[in-house]
Parts: structure tokens; C-alpha cells; sequence
């Protein structure tokens, strides 16, 4: 059996996750403003221990980037026995864990940083959220598609352009409106049928069989 697991929060310990889950809570009270004496003082260790785990300012925010895009993931699967429900509930996951974090009031903080740091020299965090948020989710969901298309379920010649369409359909606007101030309010259940109406749409478009048991492609 050819499995494809996720690897979410590989090597950390539970306290350091409690330590970035910290950084994210100063993230949404603080904004940029945030020093490692404040994490130190809210995660109720050292500053010592901060460096020793990670480093620099800079690599505790790579860490913290990591951990939230750890929460994005399609789940296990078999490549060899992928089918065309275990592919749409695989792709429904994805975007269900996506919606749900990039609504939140941590992932709005943190992209607002990053964006009011990007092409200037206050800080690196722009470039730390697309390698560590973005780029690693890609990483995450482009071998779905991939084994889509060995199954013969899907059907494109870029995965990279599939992936940039499967990311549109599910973030829509939705993703823009909140870090411009939107008082958008999106539930999990309302994200989960979002994701779902996604995956469907992506589904149509890339298709080569049924999208699921009882689902004609149109």
C-alpha cells in the first residue's frame, strides 16, 4: 500500500505548541508589535528557551506559519485505491481545514503583519508566510491531485495552475474582505458547505469520471 499521511506539527513538543499558539494570540492583541519578551512572558517560559528552540525572532515566526499551516491537510489515502469519493472527501477536507483557518482571527493577524511588512526592511514575515503558508500547502495538496489524475478521476496539465483554480474556487473573495475590515462572519458549518460546493465546482471543471456515487458530470 502506497499511503500519502500528513506530517501537522512533526517535531514539536506539545509545550512548544503551546508556546506558538501564544505568539498567534499576541499576533491578533499586538499586531506587528511583538517581542520576544512579550511571548516569553505569555507562554510562561524564558526568553533562553525561546532562542534555543527557535532561534531568532525570525524562526519563532517560521515556526508559528508552520503550525497554522499544519492545520491544513487532506488526510490519508491510498493512491493505488483512490476512488471518486475518497478524492472528493480528500479535497472537501483540504478546503474545509483552509476556509477554517484563513477565517481566522489569528491567520487575519498574522497576514495583516506580513503584508504591512512586505517591501520594506521592518521585517521578513511576508516572505516567511508565502514559503511556510502557501508554498507548504501547495506541497500538501498537489500530490491529491496528482493521484487524482493517475486514477484517471482527474484530468489537467499543470498541477500547479489545477491547484491555483482548486485555491480560488474555495477563497473566493472571502480571504480579502476580512483582511480589508469585513465584519464577515463565517461558521464551520457555513465553511464545511462552502468547501464542499468547491470541491463540486473544481470537480466539473477537472473531472474525467463522476465526482461521486449518483453525480453526473455535467
Amino acid at each position: 500500500m502506497s499511503a500519502t499521511p500528513d506530517t501537522s506539527s512533526e517535531g514539536l513538543t506539545a509545550r512548544q505548541q503551546a508556546v506558538l499558539d501564544a505568539v498567534l494570540g499576541l499576533m491578533v492583541e499586538k499586531g506587528e508589535h511583538l517581542t520576544m519578551t512579550a511571548v516569553a512572558r505569555r507562554a510562561s517560559c524564558s526568553k533562553e528557551t525561546l532562542y534555543k528552540w527557535f532561534g531568532d525572532r525570525d524562526g519563532l515566526l517560521t515556526a508559528t506559519v508552520q503550525w497554522q499551516a499544519s492545520k491544513v491537510r487532506a488526510g490519508n489515502y491510498d493512491r493505488q485505491k483512490l476512488d471518486a469519493l475518497t478524492l472528493r472527501e480528500s479535497l472537501t477536507r483540504f478546503a474545509t481545514n483552509w476556509l477554517n483557518v484563513i477565517t481566522s482571527d489569528t491567520s487575519i493577524a498574522l497576514n495583516r503583519i506580513a503584508i504591512s511588512q512586505a517591501g520594506s526592511k521592518a521585517g521578513n514575515l511576508g516572505g516567511i508566510v508565502l514559503a511556510n503558508g502557501r508554498v507548504a500547502i501547495g506541497e500538501r495538496l498537489k500530490p491529491v491531485l496528482d493521484a487524482g489524475r493517475e486514477a484517471g478521476l482527474l484530468a489537467f496539465d499543470d498541477t500547479e495552475t489545477a491547484f491555483r483554480t482548486f485555491l480560488g474556487l474555495v477563497g473566493r473573495d472571502v480571504q480579502i474582505r476580512l483582511l480589508l475590515g469585513d465584519a464577515l462572519v463565517l461558521s464551520p458549518a457555513e465553511n464545511e458547505r462552502d468547501a464542499a460546493r468547491a470541491t463540486d465546482q473544481f470537480l466539473t471543471l477537472y473531472g474525467a469520471v463522476e465526482a461521486a456515487p449518483g453525480k453526473e458530470k455535467p
